[in-house]
């Protein structure tokens, strides 16, 4: 059966539809702040392969790690014969194929007369499977054992019938076991919707005609990318930058380097010049290095580029194991995402070589993870998890955005009202961070600040945090945007916290302040012109010098 151009754009319109009415799902049913507000979940339809064919508009180190866990689980743990209609795998583990265990990860397969057609497939960022803090981010952890529970592959639901015992073991190891359920059974619903939407179009236009279609979709994102890179240099390009430590080896920098080979229409991308791993949780696996690397180079694709797993078949990846983008097992992982944003910092420098028109400034590249985790006085105990933002580095054509969610991130804010009304927390200030942008003909992005008030009579604190030692970099001459700060003030008196804490205790009355970097400046300061200057004074927005 051969299909048309317009057959292939309607089908391929009604996966992206179908991805994105699952992911309407989740964020009308979830319970918990950290999916239905901050919005960390991702939905997505995949082949009978395991190739990602459509998403839905979410978070890049999610939807470019999918396929790799999919694949990973197909061929290793659940083979393609052992799947029956009904069923629901589940998993969190990064040693088989996840990135932390925060993110559980649920696939369905869909199945017409009898023939498995495509899979959907969820994940969300639970906020809480246990370990060694609230929310699971502990930033002391020194092996995987230490930041939760690990979900193997599991089937949660076998032909329709759900397997309560591993609905037990989960509940049992979780702190807030009601929030976690009511967001598993978002993503069990959101399954649902997307099985009910492929089955759809079998029914309308036959099997083999969905997978035909999946076939040409990978086929058309595979060809947009090699033109992308096509229109790239041919050359070696380069670029590091650094995390400021692990955590645990104070002050010892972690570097991530990256060495970028454009030939003709295809891209090599070896990380072997990174650090090896650490003994604190900034460590990776490759489904997160890969997620960084190709969100990179897709990011420099026309903007009418299809999103799938096509887009990955230009590029390949060079990370041997025992490196802090490569793990090994056991090495703990709560806060991949470290590496994976600056080794994003790093690629975008890369690229900047070859393609400079196209590439910004360094955008803030952290997520400044905060966890409290309050005590009433009847022992009551309550979790919230936010991961707060900064700013997006200058572009050669425009200023950054301020407090903008860039790179591996898509993240909303968890509103004050919401908060305040669901712990003994105050927000007391949220606000931008005056001059936290860099300098230069284009100025980057500012960062946050955010003050919480500790109303409770205990409470404990986890912070899990980075670029406070190195700052977002400049490019073309621009300045460097300002470092992280993070305080604490107990009865009017402020001292400092570690960016990498754990469980510190906090009382009524205590006030924790974050200020989160800007982005940094492209091009010389001195090349500003005087109207933005001006506007920058007016606005506060005064850059960093």
């Amino acid at each position: 059966m051969t299909l048309g151009p317009i057959e292939i754009e309607v089908i391929r319109n009604a996966l992206t539809a179908a991805a994105a009415e699952m992911d309407v799902t989740i964020w009308r049913t979830s319970r918990s702040t950290i999916v239905r507000e901050l919005l960390d979940y991702s939905t997505a339809v995949f082949d009978a392969d395991g190739d990602n064919l459509a998403q839905s508009a979410r978070i890049p180190s999610h939807l470019n790690s999918m396929t790799h866990a999919l694949r990973t689980l197909l061929a290793e743990y659940v083979r393609p014969d052992a799947w029956e209609e009904g069923d629901v795998v589940i998993f969190n583990d990064p040693y088989c194929g996840g990135q932390h265990l925060p993110d559980i990860l649920a696939f369905r397969p869909v199945f017409h007369e009898g023939r498995r057609i495509a899979f959907v497939g969820t994940l969300c960022h639970h906020i809480d499977v246990g370990g060694l803090a609230a929310g699971s981010y502990a930033a002391k952890a020194l092996e995987i054992f230490q930041e939760g529970l690990r979900i193997p592959p599991v089937k949660l639901i076998a032909r329709g019938v759900r397997n309560e015992a591993v609905f037990a073991m989960i509940r049992q190891n979780v702190r807030k076991p009601d929030l976690l359920m009511g967001d598993l059974a978002s993503q069990l619903a959101s399954l649902e919707v997307g099985a009910a939407a492929i089955a759809r179009l079998a029914r309308r236009f036959g099997a083999e005609a969905v997978i035909e279609a999946g076939q040409r979709i990978l086929a058309m994102s595979e060809a947009g990318m090699r033109a992308a890179i096509a229109r790239m240099p041919d050359g070696t390009y380069e670029f590091e930058d650094f995390l400021d430590d692990d955590g645990i080896e104070l002050g010892k920098p972690i570097r991530l380097h990256v060495k970028l080979t454009i030939a003709g229409e295809e891209a090599v991308v070896d990380v072997s010049g990174c650090s090896p791993q650490v003994a604190g949780p900034v460590n990776a696996t490759l489904a997160s290095t890969n997620a960084a690397v190709m969100f990179a180079l897709m990011c420099c694709a026309d903007p009418s580029l299809h999103m799938s797993a096509g887009c990955y078949r230009p590029i390949r990846v060079i990370a041997p194991e025992g490196l802090v983008v490569n793990a090994r097992h056991p090495a703990p992982v709560a806060h991949r995402i470290a590496a994976t944003h600056r080794l994003l910092n790093a690629m975008m420098g890369a690229l900047h070589q070859a393609v400079p028109a196209m590439i910004p400034a360094a955008y803030y590249g952290n997520s400044y993870v905060t966890t409290f985790q309050t005590v009433a006085e009847s022992g009551a105990r309550e979790v919230l998890v936010e991961i707060e933002i900064g700013g997006s580095g200058a572009h050669p054509a425009k200023d950054g955005v301020n407090a903008f969610a860039s790179g591996m991130h898509n993240n909303a804010n968890i509103p004050v009202e919401m908060i305040e009304a669901q712990l003994p927390l105050t927000v007391l200030r949220y606000a931008l961070r005056n001059g936290s942008g860099g300098a230069g003909e284009r100025r980057g992005g500012l960062g946050l600040v955010r003050e919480w008030r500790v109303d409770s009579p205990r409470c404990f604190f986890t912070a899990n945090m980075d670029r406070f030692d190195h700052a977002p970099y400049g490019l073309a001459g621009g300045g460097p945007a300002a470092k992280g700060v993070l305080a604490l003030t107990r009865d009017g008196r402020e001292t400092p916290i570690p960016p990498k804490t754990d469980n510190l205790p906090l009382q009524r009355g205590d006030i924790v302040r974050l200020e989160t970097s800007g982005g940094g400046g492209f091009g010389s300061p001195a090349a500003r012109s005087a109207d933005a200057q001006e506007q920058d004074r007016l606005r506060g927005y005064v850059p960093m010098r």
